[in-house]
């Protein structure tokens, strides 16, 4: 990770959660990380604690709603601005609403294609055009991607969501592909958790927190730190090495 340090990555939707331990953990490797969430509270708590730890990067706060392209663009522009551009940008904001096929809400559906494949694509877009235009050509795109973006699960209010995740599987080759036509060495990789114990699951099931809660205690799940140091991994890689997409499950899921 010595390469990475002082270097600048994107974290979206660090405010809580595989972000926020992701943010954590680049912080720690020394990199000036920018976390960005519609609310930085916890953000900038998290730095505060990033800080008084003695972590010799940095994490940066920054207010963005991944639904509004002119807000990501603006956010970009500043990163530019104050940091030059980004070198590492991890693509991890992602939701799930509970609206099936054959009875969803067209707006919970069109939540989830904006922030889990609009916001992908338009960060990913923007994060390359940044290190272009700075020649750089070891820079790195991740996309936290699911087990639900390789396999349909027999659970109607997963479908839709799952739909979004097998795009970001195919937003993924497709972006290893154009850099490779472009002649860069910038690589692509996407990682794909299984049962993550994080608040996701109390957002989908949000009028039964009940449900919420029975889906981490029925096993040992993932936590947020093992998905961290996926990222670690895969950023570890030497430049030779491209990790095309990591599946992780608990031990004990499943499916």
């Amino acid at each position: 990770m010595e390469r990475w340090t002082g270097r600048v990555a994107l974290v979206t939707g660090a405010s809580v959660g595989i972000g926020a331990a992701v943010a954590r953990a680049l912080v720690q490797h020394g990199m000036k990380v920018v976390g960005c969430a519609r609310s930085v509270d916890k953000i900038e708590k998290l730095a505060a604690e990033c800080q008084s730890a003695g972590y010799p990067g940095t994490l940066i706060p920054y207010k963005c709603d991944l639904s509004n392209e002119e807000e990501i663009l603006s956010m970009f522009s500043a990163i530019r601005t104050l940091h030059q551009g980004v070198d590492v940008c991890i693509n991890n904001a992602g939701l799930a609403r509970p609206e099936p096929l054959l009875s969803g809400k067209t707006e919970g559906w069109r939540t989830m294609i904006d922030v889990n494949v609009m916001a992908v694509s338009i960060c990913t877009r923007e994060a390359y055009q940044s290190m272009k235009e700075r020649n750089i050509d070891d820079g790195h795109i991740i996309n936290i991607n699911s087990m639900n973006g390789h396999s349909v699960v027999p659970q109607s209010v997963v479908h839709f969501y799952s739909a979004t995740k097998y795009a970001v599987t195919a937003l993924t080759e497709g972006l290893r592909q154009e850099l490779r036509e472009a002649r860069t060495h910038i690589r692509a990789t996407c990682i794909s958790p299984g049962l993550v114990e994080t608040g996701f699951a109390f957002k989908l099931h949000d009028n039964d927190p009940e449900r919420a809660a029975a889906t981490y205690e029925s096993i040992r799940c993932l936590k947020a730190e093992d998905m961290a140091n996926a990222v670690i991994y895969v950023l570890s890689a030497p430049p030779h090495v491209q990790i095309g997409d990591i599946q992780m499950r608990p031990t004990e899921q499943i499916s």
